[in-house]
């Protein structure tokens, strides 16, 4: 007695789970890819310096700046509120007081972040308006207009709302 073979009916490829799954490895890297291009696109990390040699000098003369800061014998009391910054500037000669500085507070990592303003005192007290800080770490530089010394701090906020900046220390 001869048993025929029945054959059964062969369903399309599409149909059939294995060639989907071996589609899905592929499809994933492309999705993965396209999502990683839009972040990329979107956020901008600054330009890495090319010119190392320009920028070794001007740290030099950054060095020079700070170190005159420390022979006036400036320091430097900041105070933080949510939109706003008292300075309060001594120095071993009181007459050599700025009447004016240039404040900047920069974040390390966001460059969109950072404010740089010019603002004017007397007796060295300087008070100024800024756009509200998130959390994080800060840094703080203080020059006089003329960009002849100058003097730099970091404080986490919300947590640190006094700083005090010493070259000498």
């Amino acid at each position: 007695m001869r048993h025929k073979k029945t054959e059964q009916p062969v369903e399309p490829w599409y149909r059939q789970g294995w060639p989907w799954f071996l589609i899905a490895w592929p499809a994933t890297a492309v999705v993965a890819g396209i999502a990683t291009l839009v972040i990329a696109a979107k956020t901008f990390d600054g330009m890495v310096v090319d010119d190392y040699y320009k920028e070794g000098q001007a740290i030099v003369q950054t060095l020079g700046r700070v170190e005159q800061a420390r022979k006036l014998g400036l320091r430097a009391a900041l105070r933080v509120r949510s939109e706003s910054i008292h300075v309060e500037l001594s120095a071993t000669e009181p007459g050599s007081l700025p009447p004016s500085i240039r404040v900047t507070v920069a974040h390390p990592t966001r460059g969109g972040l950072d404010q740089e303003m010019v603002v004017a005192g007397s007796a060295g007290v300087y008070e100024l308006e800024l756009s509200p800080l998130g959390t994080g770490r800060w840094l703080f530089v203080i020059e006089d207009e003329a960009r002849s010394w100058r003097m730099d701090g970091s404080a986490y906020l919300p947590a640190e709302t006094e700083i005090r900046i010493d070259p000498n220390a």
